[in-house]
């Protein structure tokens, strides 16, 4: 994939560590504004330590490449600049909390990312967010993740997203658990707060997300790098046949 002038998203031969043992082994991707990129692999491929990695996950480190959002490098940016600058992860699985309620979380968060002038509309702003996201308002007085099921964990994932308003979307198996109705309602959400001027990178194991949430371009990661690229054919191949050995060359 060339680079265009102005792209939104840019990784360039990253290579990541977690200790002494290497799990991303030279990964290049450029996304541009309004692009929906899907990663897809089996277990143990190195899929979510791309991801934490990306937003900047302590425990994950960067022994080679760079990494820019919007023209701007970010690879030795903290995880909290990252977020603020427009970069945000959906965690294959969401931490629980206890003692923060939903609302406080989220005004925290907002005011990190915008500034105390959002802040004054939060309230408006986070019942307009649940109304679109069907999601009971009583959600705002519980506490982070405490006793939520699956779905309900996801849904928060998505109200965090509508609420940041990221330039750049990571989501890491946000499928994970979910039942067919579940995996609907996150799978619009993703879609109503993703337009023509941000980016997306989902990480999935399996295609059925993905006939919610189209993808312009499928990566297939296998040993810590990308063995195959292609459009949503890929992701139907896939299904049908496996990943096979990895040991297809990049298309």
């Amino acid at each position: 994939m060339s680079k265009q002038k102005n792209p939104l998203f840019v990784i360039e031969d990253l290579h990541v560590s977690i200790g002494d043992k290497k799990i991303v082994n030279g990964v290049n991707l450029t996304i541009q504004p309004g692009e929906k990129h899907a990663i897809m692999g089996p277990n143990g491929s190195g899929k979510s330590t791309l991801a934490n990695a990306l937003m900047g996950h302590p425990a994950y480190t960067v022994t080679r490449g760079r990494i820019w959002l919007r023209g701007e490098e970010i690879t030795d940016l903290e995880v909290t600049e990252r977020a603020r600058k427009g970069l945000f992860l959906a965690f294959q699985y969401p931490v629980a909390v206890p003692g923060v309620t939903v609302a406080n979380f989220l005004r925290s968060a907002v005011k990190a990312r915008f500034g105390e002038e959002r802040s004054k509309t939060f309230r408006q702003d986070l019942k307009k967010r649940f109304k679109e996201l069907n999601i009971d308002e009583v959600f705002a007085t519980r506490y982070l993740n405490e006793g939520f099921s699956g779905g309900e964990k996801k849904r928060l994932e998505i109200l965090q997203m509508a609420m940041l308003e990221p330039a750049m979307s990571l989501l890491d198996e946000t499928d994970s658990g979910l039942d067919i109705d579940a995996l609907k309602v996150v799978s619009e959400g993703v879609n109503r707060y993703t337009n023509a001027e941000t980016g997306l990178l989902l990480v999935t194991h399996y295609q059925r997300i993905l006939n919610y949430i189209r993808p312009d371009f499928v990566h297939v990661f296998m040993g810590g790098r990308f063995v195959r690229s292609g459009g949503f054919e890929l992701a139907l191949e896939l299904d049908q046949k496996g990943y096979g050995d990895g040991s297809a060359p990049a298309a």
